[in-house]
């Protein structure tokens, strides 16, 4: 038989026994060892399995098997399928950790980066709309002036004064196609507009568009007139608070004419034009200006002899005369090339706004002819078409613009189309028609009048062009 052997317990002495500290680190010395053992052994694989838990992390030994797809053999221990991660980490390695312990973080697929700290989030710039697409929808909103709270209505665009019975033609909105057109906030027009000199330059229809602003404007604060000549029909005025000048330069057909017409718009005489001469008129003041709108058309429509280089070249519809037809598109075409070479060629870079024609609604005869217009609605998209001199001229500014556009942006001139046609062309129920004068059928109810269906009632669709005036500046 071997040596007996005594229980450990036997070895210790009362007086060990009888202290329970060397166990108790006996026992701790143990399980420290243990540990120990069990990390050196397993801690890769542990520390692989218990990562794949939340599965939006992988170790370094894994990293180079990235991406992850159905085809990934790089492991065969585990038969999950991980989405297509981003070819790049939003996050960085931890540096601090050697080699073998570094954790890469990959954010989870199918979520945006978190913004940089302090940083809101940039969203993409929404693309602008096409102002002068859309429709006229009803608007119950009432004008924002009327003939009561305006005192800058031309006596023959007041409609309402004038007896005109239906008020319908007062409550619609332009409505582009792919976004709104915002209300007009006279106010902020102003505060933006100080220290500024802004200009209509053309007919009479601008000047029916600077009448429009004025009413606008003025229900904020009345302007003072600076100076109105009879002879030119030129006008201006100030806003004084805001050291905000507005002008109306009547400038029919941009060039230099000699004029021959009554009070009514009659012609007296041939007028003679000078195709290549501009008007002076608003040449000499252009330089004062840091905002312009400027436009023409319907003058040229009239009989007009041609002059350049002081000579004679042919006329618009002038029978009897033995000259040579040239046509209104040919001086129209002139008048807009020379204007727009003195914008762009100019040292003085207003923001200029090209104002394309304005179509007349004339029916049953023209204007001189017992021509009228007496709807009450607007037309609708599939009811009306541009055609006639109106498409002819629409054309010619559409071509000249697209010339002059390119070199504006090779000289940092400013010019931007204005494209009032086909809204306005909409709109046949927005004439004065027989009501440009004081109640014409008072007398005689079948009475002939002469109508006006190519100027508008104010308030009336007009207005819709200065809010279209306003939102084209404030983008710019």
């Amino acid at each position: 038989m071997g040596r007996e052997t005594t229980p450990l317990v036997n070895q210790l002495s009362p007086v060990q026994i009888q202290n329970p500290v060397y166990p108790k680190l006996l026992l701790l010395f143990l399980l420290l060892g243990l540990t120990v053992f069990l990390y050196s052994s397993c801690s890769d694989s542990y520390l692989s399995s218990a990562l794949q838990i939340g599965k939006p992390f992988v170790t370094n030994t894994q990293k180079t098997n990235l991406p992850f797809t159905s085809n990934n053999t790089a492991s065969s221990s585990s038969s999950v399928l991980e989405p297509q991660a981003p070819t790049k980490s939003i996050f960085q390695e931890d540096t601090s950790l050697p080699d073998s312990k570094k954790v890469v973080l990959t954010p989870v697929v199918g979520f945006p980066p978190p913004s940089p700290r302090n940083e809101p989030s940039k969203e993409a710039p929404k693309p602008k709309c096409d102002l002068f697409k859309g429709k006229w929808v009803p608007n119950p909103m009432a004008p924002a002036y009327n003939n009561y709270t305006c005192q800058y209505i031309g006596a023959q665009q007041s409609c309402t004064t004038n007896g005109r019975p239906d008020s319908g033609y007062l409550f619609w909105r332009w409505k582009p196609k792919d976004c709104d057109l915002p209300k007009f906030n006279p106010k902020k027009f102003l505060n933006s507009m100080r220290n500024t000199g802004f200009a209509f330059i053309g007919d009479s229809i601008l000047r029916n568009q600077l009448q429009s602003m004025l009413c606008i404007l003025s229900q904020v604060e009345l302007p003072l007139q600076l100076f109105q000549a009879e002879q030119t029909r030129s006008s201006s005025w100030i806003f004084p608070s805001y050291n905000f000048t507005i002008s109306g330069i009547w400038a029919p057909f941009l060039l230099k004419a000699d004029l021959f017409d009554n009070q009514n718009g009659e012609l007296t005489s041939d007028i003679k034009l000078h195709l290549d001469k501009l008007d002076e008129n608003w040449t000499k003041q252009y330089d004062d200006f840091d905002y312009v709108v400027i436009g023409g058309g319907q003058w040229f429509l009239r009989t007009a002899i041609y002059h350049e280089h002081n000579k004679v070249q042919g006329c618009h519809y002038c029978e009897g005369k033995n000259l040579t037809e040239l046509g209104f598109d040919y001086s129209y075409r002139k008048a807009l090339s020379l204007t727009f070479k003195f914008i762009t060629s100019s040292s003085h870079k207003p923001q200029v706004l090209f104002r394309t024609i304005t179509p007349s609604h004339f029916e049953y005869g023209k204007w001189n002819e017992g021509g009228y217009c007496n709807r009450k609605v607007p037309f609708k998209e599939s009811e009306a078409n541009l055609s006639g001199f109106d498409k002819i001229m629409h054309e010619v500014e559409m071509q000249e613009f697209e010339k002059a556009v390119t070199e504006a942006s090779k000289k940092g001139a400013s010019l931007t189309l204005f494209d009032a046609t086909h809204l306005s062309l909409l709109r046949p129920d927005g004439h004065p028609g027989p009501y440009r004068d004081y109640y014409p059928f008072a007398k005689d109810k079948k009475a002939i009048v002469q109508n006006d269906c190519l100027h508008w009632c104010m308030p009336g669709p007009i207005d819709t062009w200065n809010e279209l005036v306003s939102e084209m500046l404030m983008r710019e």
